[in-house]
């Protein structure tokens, strides 16, 4: 016995350093994705964010400042809401005290419409009318401009990372020069030829470069000849993992990949939030990322589909530019990014419906029933609408009307004994989506064959009800420490849109 003493101690102790199944797979890049392309945040928002990202174990955030960014060489590109440098240096320094890394997101193919529409830049452009991407074949233009976009990055981010975007590249092989190369060697070679030149660049100025994985994979050629340190974030918000092209090149390319799910969004917009779509993302995606040994997960959360429409002054001279899509703003879904925080914490998959039971317990002091009902009120309806039809074969529209309304009585029924603010929002956004229902019944009644010029003035009734209701209030309530006062008027002129304009069409042919 004396003889196999020190195996026992030698094999108690191996059994004691040895980490749990959830130590083992826990990611060392925990973080999440803030989108500042609409719905800038006050800095003191900012910071509270910081926080409890920080209190939920995140150790990362992607910064997509977009037009927020004060570029000192480019002062056409930051907008009205941009930051001073003292707040965003002040901002990074608050997050690294927390154990925060930021790393800023500089897209840099696609998704520079608000660099593009300056005319300052129209060598750069892919399309003269769609100033959504660059030109690959640019390469020296768009290595001065990025190195310039890099560089004053570099000197307020500490990061070793640089996220230069490159998603979603709409009109890749679109120009004529663009074309010609396509027709020698491929929209894959077109597409990494230029990210290689980036990345080659980020390397230069002594950085990592990360892209998101989407291209890469539909043409797995592209990857061939990128720096060593690139990272690729392979983003997946429900779907199969071959959606974009055959994951298996991506996982074998010997790059480091981080993954990516959403708390927020397509079809999500101000009128519907798919959250049992999101709750399953992150109960699926993320043990599935630790599955491929990913070193990394970044929550997304998109406030924009990042398509914008156009304002023209005459063919060729811009106004503005608007969203195609905007989502309710980030601080109506703590409950989302509670979950990601625990699911972060968990060596198997969240359990939805515990979770929820017990975050509607916790938070809002729920019994059983009634966190079942507030659960039950969230994933009801879920469909989104296009052109008068509905999604995924849901019902039709006035039945989804009157389930919102079900929605929207059942969620005021509740009473939270804590947090009523937060829950103010689940309410509101239910009230904004019954309304757009109402709205769609109408337009809806409208488009139909049998319609009659005699029901417009009981049309105009409901629409001026519609339009004098009482949520630009509690929106504003809700949001007036969060966002800017000019952006809380934006959202809600955007979002009461459709219904004014129609109510002023309809009201020139009233009786």
């Amino acid at each position: 016995m004396k003889k196999l003493f020190p195996y026992i101690i030698l094999l108690f102790y191996v059994l004691s350093c040895k980490p749990s199944v959830g130590q083992e797979k826990k990611f060392p890049i925990q973080g999440f994705h803030l989108d500042l392309r609409v719905q800038a945040m006050q800095i003191d928002a900012l910071k509270k964010l910081a926080t409890q990202l920080h209190q939920g174990g995140i150790n990362t955030l992607v910064m997509e400042w977009e037009a927020t960014y004060p570029f000192e060489k480019h002062p056409l590109i930051p907008n009205q809401y941009a930051y001073t440098r003292e707040q965003v240096v002040d901002f990074i320094a608050y997050c690294e005290n927390l154990g925060i890394d930021v790393i800023p997101l500089q897209q840099s193919f696609g998704h520079v419409e608000y660099i593009l529409r300056h005319y300052k830049y129209k060598e750069l452009r892919e399309d003269q009318k769609d100033f959504s991407q660059i030109n690959p074949l640019k390469e020296e233009l768009a290595k001065e401009l990025f190195r310039d976009l890099y560089s004053d990055l570099i000197s307020t981010h500490k990061s070793e990372y640089i996220h230069i975007g490159g998603d979603e590249t709409y009109l890749l092989g679109h120009s004529k020069e663009s074309q010609k190369k396509v027709a020698e060697v491929g929209k894959g070679r077109l597409y990494g030829d230029y990210i290689k030149l980036l990345c080659e660049l980020v390397v230069s100025l002594g950085k990592r470069p990360v892209i998101w994985a989407d291209i890469a994979m539909k043409y797995p050629d592209a990857l061939e000849g990128l720096p060593k340190q690139t990272v690729f974030i392979d983003w997946n918000y429900g779907w199969d993992i071959n959606m974009f092209g055959k994951h298996s090149n991506l996982l074998n390319s010997g790059f480091e990949i981080w993954g990516a799910p959403s708390i927020r969004s397509h079809p999500d917009n101000y009128f519907v939030t798919q959250w049992e779509k999101h709750f399953k993302n992150i109960r699926d995606f993320i043990p599935l990322a630790k599955e491929f040994n990913y070193k990394g997960i970044i929550m997304t959360s998109w406030s924009t589909s990042g398509l914008y429409s156009s304002v023209w002054e005459s063919p060729k001279d811009l106004v503005e530019l608007y969203p195609i899509r905007r989502v309710y703003p980030l601080n109506g879904f703590n409950m989302l990014m509670e979950a990601y925080f625990e699911a972060l914490k968990r060596p198997e998959a969240l359990e939805i419906e515990k979770f929820v039971q017990q975050y509607a317990y916790q938070r809002y002091g729920f019994n059983d029933s009634e966190s079942q009902l507030f659960w039950n009120a969230l994933k009801a309806n879920p469909y989104e609408i296009n052109q008068g039809v509905v999604s995924a074969g849901g019902p039709a529209i006035k039945i989804m009307a009157d389930s919102a309304l079900w929605v929207v009585n059942n969620l005021k029924s509740l009473k939270p004994k804590n947090n009523k603010e937060e829950y103010a929002h689940y309410v509101l956004m239910s009230e904004i989506r019954y309304d757009y229902l109402v709205y769609m019944t109408i337009e809806e009644r409208l488009n139909s064959k049998d319609f009659n010029s005699d029901e417009i003035p009981h049309i105009l009734k409901q629409l001026k009800q519609l339009e004098n209701s009482n949520k630009n209030k509690e929106f504003n309530r809700l949001h007036k420490n969060y966002l800017f006062p000019a952006e809380i008027r934006q959202e809600n002129e955007l979002r009461n849109n459709k219904i004014k304009l129609m109510y002023d069409r309809l009201s020139k042919n009233s009786k």
